[in-house]
């Protein structure tokens, strides 16, 4: 095991080699760059697994309870447990997706839930990712790279397999298909995550394709490959936000979108994974209603818990905020990735006043939380162990069954001083080891 711990730097240099790398966009400039990997794994032990798979579960289930609900009938905004006004402000509620089920009335397939775990052990759910979470190809293949430089380490341990993650989406797909081939619909070379598009489409045997190898005719989507043969669309895994989805249908600027997919989506000739207008359920606000949704949908009790949460929007919470700002965590709710968090007691002066005063003015804008220390984990840093803050991106996979995989991406910050891991922030990750006993 000690010598699996002294490979990071081998893995990571394997990583740069295959092309396992991130992209973002800084100051109008494309960048490519390393998510770096550090080789001491995060594990978990099968009964505090078997808790958070119950959990997820749960989560999840409800989640898409509500975007039937939210895009039928309104019957948890009729019954008064969620304000009207919330849902159509939310930056990621679609009026265009009114009336519209999808194939099998699943809308969120891949969700990725973040949690972290308190010093105390406890567990918090931090977001809810129900629209392109990305993430679970790079423990794939660290995995992978893990095993060839230490293979008697997981032959000696009892771990959950992480390879199975592609059957699993693969299934899902299958099950929501509309008859035809599956497709992960990518924007392009210089995307982000195109790195985990290519390597999913080959794991999952799916045709990667642009917006530009597809095509929409007699309400149907096909696919054109090289040799222009058509070939019928049955699902797609889009990687394509929303708004860039379809110029005819949402924005019309776009061109990596593919024209009239979502009337073809509509007429439900096409299953696409995750269902467009799914951002209304991962709206940072409409976080703060998930423990209640689970008891209107379900009947139950959350098993996972929120971080203590308080909305502006209400005068009891902003109250609350106002007088507790330094303690507290103010997010953005329309931002992500790391971006719109605003720790109160970083602020100062007329910069601290000014913050306050958009809180007052846009109060359904962001959300404050409790400042949750949660744990540290060692990592390698110049050949010795040190402790930095982590989550874990959670992926449930929704089709005929909801199945959690038994893995997931701990992201961890480099920063000894910060709780932020996000990887467009600078952080890394490590694999997740899920104890089979």
């Amino acid at each position: 095991m000690n010598h699996l711990f002294d490979n990071s730097d081998a893995v990571n240099k394997l990583l740069e080699r295959y092309g396992v790398k991130f992209g973002i966009y800084k100051n109008g400039e494309f960048k490519e760059q390393l998510f770096p990997f550090d080789s001491i794994p995060r594990v978990i032990a099968k009964e505090e697994f078997d808790y958070l798979e119950k959990g997820l579960i749960q989560r999840v289930t409800a989640l898409n309870r509500f975007l039937a609900d939210i895009y039928g009938e309104k019957k948890i905004v009729k019954d008064g447990v969620i304000p009207e006004e919330f849902i159509f402000s939310s930056s990621g509620y679609m009026a265009e997706c009114e009336g519209t089920m999808p194939p099998k009335a699943i809308y969120s397939h891949i969700s990725g839930i973040d949690l972290v775990q308190a010093k105390d052990k406890t567990w918090y759910v931090l977001e809810d990712n129900l629209r392109v979470p990305s993430g679970a190809s790079y423990p794939m293949i660290a995995r992978d790279l893990c095993r060839r430089a230490s293979p008697s380490t997981f032959h000696d341990i009892p771990i959950a397999d992480n390879r199975n993650y592609a059957e699993l989406l693969k299934e899902v797909m299958d099950y929501v298909n509309t008859g035809g081939i599956n497709v992960i619909l990518t924007p392009g070379r210089y995307n982000a995550a195109y790195f985990e598009h290519s390597f999913l489409a080959e794991k999952t045997h799916s045709v990667l394709a642009t917006g530009q190898e597809l095509v929409v005719e007699n309400d149907y989507l096909y696919y054109t490959g090289c040799n222009n043969e058509k070939q019928k669309v049955g699902a797609v895994y889009r990687r394509i936000s929303d708004d860039y989805l379809d110029p005819m249908n949402f924005c019309a600027d776009s061109v990596i979108g593919v024209p009239h997919l979502y009337s073809v989506f509509k007429k439900g000739n096409v299953a696409l994974l995750n269902a467009p207008g799914n951002g209304v359920a991962d709206d940072k606000g409409i976080y703060y209603f998930v423990p209640k949704m689970i008891e209107y949908y379900l009947n139950e009790k959350s098993i996972l818990n929120n971080a203590p949460t308080y909305l502006p929007f209400y005068e009891e919470d902003r109250k609350y905020v106002l007088d507790n700002f330094d303690n507290l965590v103010i997010k953005d709710v329309a931002e992500a990735g790391g971006y719109g968090v605003v720790f109160g007691k970083d602020l100062k002066g007329q910069k601290k006043e000014d913050f306050i005063n958009l809180v007052k003015k846009e109060p359904r804008r962001f959300i404050a939380q409790e400042v949750i220390d949660f744990i540290d984990i060692d990592i390698m840093e110049n050949g010795e162990r040190v402790p930095r803050k982590a989550d874990l991106r959670a992926f449930v996979l929704t089709g005929q069954e909801v199945k959690v995989w038994k893995s997931g991406l701990t992201r961890f910050s480099r920063n000894p001083d910060s709780f932020v891991v996000n990887s467009s922030q600078g952080g890394g990750f490590k694999d997740t080891w899920v104890l089979l006993r």
